[in-house]
């Protein structure tokens, strides 16, 4: 639902911080859901958010990961892809709940509750501003880079 107020949400991030999304008033939060660290597709979406960092600062822009990894495992992808941005563990599932990211897939033709690859982009007050859903990893980051420059 675009061009609703965001709840205020806290949820524990890499280096030892808590993500509050009140910190970032005046700035646009991109927050992008993925399955799993260190997989194939959430590496290419990674990098490629990565490697777009400095433009999307330079647009005024936040960026954010989300997944239910720990942070174990968040530190250790975030190092090994030297990531510029924090990455959110949302183990209990409250930001997948909020932003209804769960989903019934399949994997190797089993039933599956899973992260639906998703991108939302939160303005400087708060308010929704596009959504993405069953994103597709490779060019997704300049999809998103292109239509923040808009804002």
């Amino acid at each position: 639902m675009i061009d609703r107020i965001v709840d205020d949400f806290a949820s524990p991030a890499t280096g030892g911080k808590t993500f509050h999304l009140k910190d970032h008033a005046g700035k646009t939060v991109i927050l992008y859901f993925y399955p799993k660290d260190s997989t194939p597709g959430c590496t290419t979406e990674a990098m490629q958010f990565r490697d777009l960092h400095a433009d999307f600062v330079r647009a005024g822009c936040v960026i954010a990961g989300v997944s239910r990894d720990g942070l174990r495992s968040h530190e250790n992808f975030k190092a090994k892809q030297e990531l510029p941005f924090d990455l959110l563990s949302d183990t209990e599932e409250k930001l997948c709940t909020q932003f209804a990211v769960i989903k019934d897939k399949k994997l190797y033709g089993k039933p599956v509750r899973g992260i639906e690859r998703s991108t939302f982009v939160i303005d400087g007050n708060g308010v929704l501003r596009r959504e993405w859903r069953g994103v597709k990893a490779q060019g997704h980051a300049q999809e998103v880079l292109d239509f923040v420059k808009t804002l």
